[in-house]
Formats: C-alpha cells, structure tokens, sequence
C-alpha cells in the first residue's frame, strides 16, 4: 500500500495534483473534511463527537479526527493506498498518523534522512 500526503499552502494545486494521482493509481482520498462531514451525517459516535465540538465552535481534537482515519482505513483496506488531504498539519498529528499506520502495518512512503524522523521541522 502507498501513502502520500501533500503539503501546501491554499491555491498551489494540490486538489489537481490530488485528482490526477487519484485517477491514475486508484488511491483513497481521504480528506478530513470529508470525514467529518460523512461521519456526523451517519451520526456514527465519532460523528456525533465531532458534532459536539463544531457546534461550540471548537475544533476537532486529533484523536476524534484519527478515530475517523482509522475507520475509513479499515473500511477501504483492499485499497491500493490512500492520498491524504488536510492532515496532518501539525507534528503532533504526523505522530498521531504515524502510530496509526504503524497499527495498520503501514507507513507514510517518504524516507527520512538518517537520524532524523520524518516529520522534523527542516
């Protein structure tokens, strides 16, 4: 399984990058904005918690966010990977992420340079 995640500011063209790598690989996109979305529409827990955050114009805490990823992970895990939009965006999500795909036996497919992990402010 390939994993990627693009990095950028608004308007430098990930969303058309994104469609092209979608279409030509057949990965997942998996946006956290979509995930939020879906997840309160079903009103799945994790849906509902998000619900509760948002609604009090707080922001979604990683854990809920990660719990979402998970799932739709285990839901599409004949993919042939997964293209990541929106997350992580701070260290702490990248661990976060990275735990996660440790669990599922995967892993980001970037190499880090020797001693350093991945995610180091460079």
């Amino acid at each position: 399984m390939f994993n990627l995640i693009l990095f950028g500011p608004p308007g430098v063209g990930k969303g058309t990058q994104s469609n092209k790598l979608i279409e030509k690989y057949g990965w997942i996109h998996l946006s956290t904005g979509d995930l939020l979305r879906a997840e309160m529409g079903k009103r799945t827990p994790l849906g509902v918690e998000a619900r509760h955050f948002i609604d009090k114009g707080q922001l979604v805490p990683d854990e809920v966010v990660i719990g979402m990823i998970s799932s739709a992970l285990d839901e599409h895990s004949k993919a042939n990977g997964f293209l990541f939009d929106g997350f992580p965006r701070t260290v702490a999500q990248a661990e976060a992420l990275d735990k996660l795909l440790t669990l599922k036996r995967s892993a980001i497919k970037a190499p880090a340079e020797q001693g350093e992990n991945q995610w180091s402010q460079r």
